[in-house]
């Protein structure tokens, strides 16, 4: 795909790079004595690197975010074109694509009704816990001010984000953290024996754990509870049966916000505009970044119901009886004006009932290499947002060194094929291979991705 036009001054991008540029989740020791990569062009599915290299990229810009690929045209030319009429007003007033975006949202959402913008994932779950914890100080005199969150799960980078982070290697260092935040058990079947579980009905047992540290802590103090609705980063932990609904009714029980995280879940990754739409959940706010816009624009949103932002509004006598937050770049009109484009892009396209059927293709090729890899201890996963759990041991289930599964990723990526794995988040368990392909992949690119792991995991594990 690459013309060459970069030939001659590629080695300055590099250079310029490994001087200046501090990467993510990158250790740049190596940097000393090798070149950084550098992703030059993505058209589709696929990307190039400085050197010409073409890569399938198996995990949608490598944190699940390009949802309909690479190179639409119409989504930059939409950008383009609102950045001259208006490119940023301060989200203190409207603006033409703001208003438009969010009546197509709540389109696809029923039950919710308002839409609060902001720039990233990170920032969406930080507005929801700071609702959470001014609704606890005008209507409990501040005593529901607690926020549940699951282990596993993940909510974004900040501070009051880690807070609520379940992955404790990803926290390692970065404390001391806010208080008020507690944490509550996963649920993944695959590993109930871990927690001592029931083999029947583990979903509802899981969920009940939930009502056991509401119940610790005391129902009167606690005030939210933060759930992705698919497990992402903790290894892609699809929900066991009955496990939703138990939740649902905890909350209403107990008067606990649920706020679900779909940051990587949303517009489409699992098949429905939303992953908890799966689960027949009704939530009373929801996060979403990544998927949004593609990529192609930042912005990110909170969705509440009437009830939530009715709360805000009730004594206007009251200087402090409104959401006194405000989100610079929740003001840039790309953001809303790529997200009408993508969500036009997946109905024109079919991109929903694709990522469904392609998603069950995937998950069976995923099942046919687990019956020919012993390594692979479960496949899972909902729409095109699966994981594979390598294991030392399948009859003990003992977790695959991450070390090993890294070699697995490293290998399809000296293929030219990028997947993703659990990495430096939970300790002992960072043993999950993860895909989530565009909402465009075909069966030839699901066959690309799953040969290429094949040969990985009979080159690494033999």
């Amino acid at each position: 795909m690459m013309d060459g036009k970069f030939d001659n001054d590629i080695q300055a991008v590099v250079d310029a790079d490994r001087a200046h540029v501090w990467h993510h989740l990158s250790q740049h020791k190596p940097y000393e004595t090798t070149d950084p990569r550098i992703i030059v062009e993505g058209k589709g599915m696929r990307v190039w690197d400085q050197k010409g290299k073409e890569h399938l990229d198996a995990v949608s810009g490598g944190v699940w975010t390009v949802n309909v690929g690479y190179g639409r045209e119409r989504i930059a030319n939409a950008v383009r074109d609102q950045l001259i009429k208006l490119n940023y007003f301060a989200g203190s007033a409207g603006s033409i694509p703001g208003a438009m975006f969010s009546e197509r949202l709540i389109e696809k959402m029923p039950g919710m009704s308002r839409v609060y913008y902001c720039n990233s994932g990170s920032e969406a779950n930080e507005k929801a816990f700071k609702m959470i914890r001014q609704i606890a100080h005008k209507r409990y005199g501040g005593k529901k001010h607690k926020i549940l969150y699951r282990d596993r799960d993940y909510h974004g980078t900040t501070i009051g984000c880690l807070s609520a982070g379940g992955q404790d290697e990803r926290n390692a260092q970065y404390g001391p953290f806010a208080p008020g935040f507690v944490r509550v058990p996963h649920c993944l079947e695959y590993r109930a024996a871990d927690q001592g579980a029931p083999v029947e009905n583990y979903g509802e047992w899981a969920a009940n754990q939930i009502e056991a540290v509401i119940l610790a802590e005391g129902p009167e103090t606690v005030g939210g509870i933060c759930l992705e609705p698919v497990t992402a980063g903790g290894g892609v932990i699809t929900p066991p049966e009955g496990y939703w609904q138990r939740v649902q009714e905890i909350c209403r029980k107990y008067d606990v916000l649920l706020h679900i995280d779909e940051v990587v879940c949303g517009v489409g990754r699992t098949g429905t505009w939303f992953g908890y739409q799966q689960y027949g959940v009704q939530p009373d706010m929801v996060t979403m970044a990544k998927g949004v816009a593609s990529g192609y624009a930042a912005i990110a949103c909170l969705v509440t119901t009437e009830a939530v932002f009715d709360m805000f509004k009730d004594d206007a006598t009251d200087p402090l009886n409104y959401f006194r937050d405000i989100s610079t770049f929740g003001g840039c009109t790309a953001g809303p004006a790529a997200a009408l484009e993508n969500m036009a892009i997946i109905e024109e396209e079919g991109l929903l009932e694709n990522t469904t059927k392609m998603g069950h293709y995937m998950l069976d090729r995923l099942a046919e290499l687990k019956d020919k890899h012993a390594v692979i201890g479960d496949v899972r996963g909902k729409g095109l947002f699966l994981g594979a759990e390598l294991v030392a041991d399948r009859s003990t289930r003992e977790p695959m060194a991450e070390k090993r599964v890294q070699m697995v990723t490293a290998d399809c990526m000296a293929q030219g094929i990028i997947i993703g794995a659990t990495n430096r988040s939970l300790p002992g368990l960072n043993n999950t291979l993860c895909f989530s392909p565009a909402l465009i992949a075909t069966k030839d690119d699901i066959d690309q991705i799953i040969e290429g792991v094949d040969g990985a995991l009979t080159r690494v594990f033999g």
